[in-house]
């Protein structure tokens, strides 16, 4: 008996009638190739037959936008209250009265929260996160970046929390009702974490305007899945007898919930915390061009002139950023609480908690003191310095002395691999598609599966989008399989050597803060724009899964197996081949599936250096303004990462089925 992913047990066809199946599949699709003149229906959609989703959705934008302006505006005043604060506290400065008589109050020092950063990662971690902290915002200062850095942290820093309260408490709502799990909050995750980043600005920019709410808006909706996930997780794995001992000491529904279970499942609630934290700040450059500013417009700024040093110069302010914020984060889930008895009774604020008190000092004596002297309001330029021309150097360096290699791997790329397998892809009869994906789901998940995957498929034919489409998913799939080429096999040796692991694992964090945009930038400069170089900076952007969940995956197998494998005579080889790897398969499979969704949004990105898929529709509906394109665009993106997802997802739960 095997279970599908809906929960039925079915009882299994044989592998020759599947075999017999697919056979009979594939000659039809065959057929429809060889017939397409008789049969051009089935190999391309009739334009006449188009769905017109996308003049239906701007209608229905433009209707809300006459309609409810008053309201998302106001939406928009009451969330700037807290935002503009931050900015204020953070970058601008207090400006209290009008006219000549104004006053400005100084934003908080560059020394002191240097100073504060520091003293953070020492109560967190110890001193030696504290200068790495600390370290990291003085970088930042003396790279001449700190207002840009301070903008972009007042964002984050109204954002986060934003995202936090509203993923813990639709995360809750959700554990306790399973069928709005199920039927509601999960398909909504789903959409918000495929739906590419761009068309969410649309609508923001519709409803919202141009300003800094409005990406804070746009980067709370792509920010907060992973805390409603971490909580609906946290809470299901919490030991029964924890919840059991709840209700025999008399607590209440809601005093066992913020007591009893929560406080268990703070270890997985601050994984969620540290994802929210990091996907705002990947958001931080998409959400610059509807007005968020800080490092993400730098960046921006630098891309579209061509300045690769100071692109690299921002885009690493945002990866110190991203490592103090991440470091923090989980500094804070590793902590365990501590209750000191003698402490409550009584003991002074400064005594409990030193280091927020001398944090606070600093920061208020700084900021006075940078009334009177300038090195304390602003980073002295002399002080400042830059690797721009070093960039610049470097990139012209390599293009010059390595001109004709390059040129002649970007050529061979280009006639032997992508034109063949773009030709391959844009060629393929959309009702083939939708019979072999639905096929595909019928087999590892039953009639439900395949009746969603199909329908997902279909959409994006009838809305016109099928060129687009399979345009998108012929570089996202080229990208993918040499993703895993190369991450999987590293994933293997991190996992049979603690010495290489070391010295993988910091270049794969440092991958994962890395800006999107960040990978574009240099190859841009070597390759030129392309197809050729949305495929390198994709590989690179996606490999991060491939490695980590493969090494994860193979040190998770018991020892008590491996042990059993040795003591029945097994090779290191036969022990890897037979038990290691079959019983680490569902965890590289997941990281396969978690390659192509960051494939995916990666690819989207990558519509910036010429690419001619749903992300050029996705950036030409931003640049005119056309909600119901972009939002189409959007579906059809997510739908192709959902489909991957929920195929993906059923291969992996058969095959853990099949190993207990």
């Amino acid at each position: 008996m095997t279970a599908t992913t809906e929960g039925v047990v079915a009882a299994p066809r044989p592998a020759y009638s599947w075999l017999l199946i697919w056979a009979v599949a594939l000659a039809a699709v065959l057929g429809l190739f060889l017939m397409q003149d008789r049969l051009l229906w089935a190999v391309e959609y009739p334009a006449h037959l188009v769905i017109p989703f996308a003049d239906w959705i701007g209608a229905t934008m433009t209707w809300l936008k006459v309609n409810l302006s008053w309201l998302t505006r106001s939406i928009a005043a009451v969330l700037g209250i807290p935002l503009n604060f931050a900015l204020n506290l953070l970058a601008k400065g207090f400006k209290i009265g009008t006219g000549p008589e104004a006053f400005m109050l100084p934003r908080l020092s560059w020394v002191g929260v240097c100073a504060a950063a520091f003293l953070a990662g020492r109560a967190f971690g110890g001193t030696r996160l504290g200068l790495l902290c600390g370290g990291l915002f003085l970088y930042i200062a003396l790279f001449g970046k700190w207002t840009s850095a301070m903008l972009t942290l007042g964002l984050i820093a109204i954002a986060v929390p934003f995202c936090i309260l509203t993923g813990l408490l639709v995360g809750i709502w959700a554990w306790r009702r399973p069928g709005v799990e199920k039927y509601v909050v999960l398909p909504t995750l789903d959409l918000m974490q495929t739906i590419p980043t761009f068309a969410y600005l649309i609508p923001m920019l519709l409803l919202f305007g141009n300003s800094p709410v409005s990406a804070m808006i746009a980067t709370a909706i792509f920010a907060t899945p992973p805390m409603v996930r971490a909580t609906m997780l946290g809470l299901s794995r919490v030991p029964p007898e924890i919840s059991e001992f709840g209700d025999m000491v008399g607590c209440t529904v809601r005093q066992k919930l913020w007591r009893i279970l929560l406080p268990s499942s703070r270890p997985t609630l601050m994984v969620g915390v540290n994802q929210v934290i990091m996907l705002a700040l990947n958001m931080v450059i998409i959400a610059s061009m509807i007005g968020a500013g800080g490092l993400g417009y730098d960046v921006l700024l630098a891309l579209r002139a061509l300045k690769v040093g100071e692109a690299m110069e921002a885009g690493l302010a945002i990866v110190a950023l991203a490592i103090v914020l991440d470091r923090l984060s989980q500094a804070a889930a590793r902590r365990q609480s501590e209750y000191h008895g003698e402490l409550t009774g009584g003991q002074a604020f400064w005594v409990r908690y030193p280091n927020l008190t001398l944090a606070i000092v600093l920061l208020v004596a700084t900021t006075l003191l940078s009334l009177v002297i300038p090195f304390f309001a602003d980073v002295p330029k002399a002080i400042t310095f830059t690797t721009a021309p070093t960039w610049r150097a470097a990139i012209n360096w390599v293009t010059v002395n390595f001109f004709d290699v390059i040129e002649a791997f970007r050529v061979f790329l280009i006639l032997y691999v992508l034109n063949p397998v773009r030709a391959f892809f844009e060629g393929f009869p959309w009702l083939g598609a939708v019979l072999l994906i639905g096929l595909a789901g019928l087999q590892l998940g039953g009639l439900r599966l395949a009746a969603l995957v199909a329908a997902l498929t279909a959409f994006c034919a009838v809305t016109g989008l099928w060129e687009k489409t399979m345009a998108t998913v012929y570089l996202t799939g080229i990208s993918v399989v040499i993703a895993c080429l190369i991450g999987i096999p590293i994933g293997l040796a991190a996992s049979r050597s603690d010495r290489f692991e070391k010295i993988v694992t910091p270049v794969i964090d440092t991958l994962q803060v890395l800006p999107s945009f960040c990978f574009i930038i240099p190859v841009v400069m070597l390759f030129r724009v392309g197809d050729v170089t949305a495929m390198i900076a994709t590989v690179a952007f996606a490999v991060v899964p491939a490695i980590r969940y493969t090494n994860h995956g193979l040190r998770q197998v018991q020892p008590s197996l491996i042990e059993a494998a040795v003591v029945s005579g097994c090779t290191k080889r036969q022990t890897f081949w037979r038990v290691q790897l079959p019983m680490a398969l569902p965890e590289i499979m997941l990281g396969i599936n978690q390659t192509i969704l960051m494939a995916l949004a990666m690819i989207i990105i990558c519509a910036m250096v010429g690419t001619r898929d749903l992300g050029q529709e996705v950036f030409i509906a931003l640049s005119k303004a056309d909600a119901g394109r972009g939002i189409v665009a959007g579906l059809a993106i997510a739908f192709i990462g959902i489909i991957a997802d929920r195929l993906f997802g059923a291969w992996t739960a058969r095959a853990r089925a099949r190993l207990g």
